[in-house]
């Protein structure tokens, strides 16, 4: 297993988390030298929050972490490409780098939709590498999905006998 792959399960771990809350299952950690100094995952439901990205929980724990706003040195490896909140964050943060798992075809800023990270007119550019456990990330999405879809519609004809 290489780093990539090592770094994502930790991420994947996070999202994990996320899907047992009932929130989309979305994982992000951030990597400084090796080492696992900030980890987020999606809390927009439980905290009523627009902000609690899983990328934006990480990027503040490892701020902390460093006792820095600057995640110089820094890798962010998270199970769905970034939003433009996300993505503008990660530019913010100057971090160097983006690893994602699978592609985001209704938000996606890290090449799917635009590509905030490489734009030459910030100040700032990081280097995006996707696709690392895109199958796993991608299925993990899907199944959460599809489930959600299955609970919605038998509520509804719940709702429907209920009458």
């Amino acid at each position: 297993m290489d780093r990539y792959d090592l770094f994502m399960q930790e991420a994947i771990k996070e999202a994990l988390k996320a899907q047992q809350l009932g929130e989309v299952p979305i994982g992000a950690v951030i990597v400084h030298r090796d080492q696992v100094i900030g980890r987020g995952h999606n809390l927009r439901e439980t905290k009523q929050d627009p902000l609690a990205h899983a990328e934006m929980i990480a990027i503040k724990e490892a701020s902390q972490q460093l006792n820095s706003w600057r995640l110089n040195e820094c890798e962010l490896y998270v199970t769905l490409e970034p939003c433009p909140m996300c993505a503008g964050a990660i530019i913010q943060a100057r971090v160097e780098r983006l690893i994602f798992a699978t592609e985001d075809p209704k938000a996606g800023c890290a090449g799917t939709l635009l590509n905030l990270l490489n734009e030459d007119r910030f100040n700032h550019q990081t280097e995006v590498i996707s696709g690392v456990r895109r199958e796993e990330c991608s299925l993990l999405l899907t199944r959460f999905f599809q489930n959600l879809r299955q609970q919605k519609k038998l509520k509804k004809q719940q709702q429907k006998r209920e009458r």
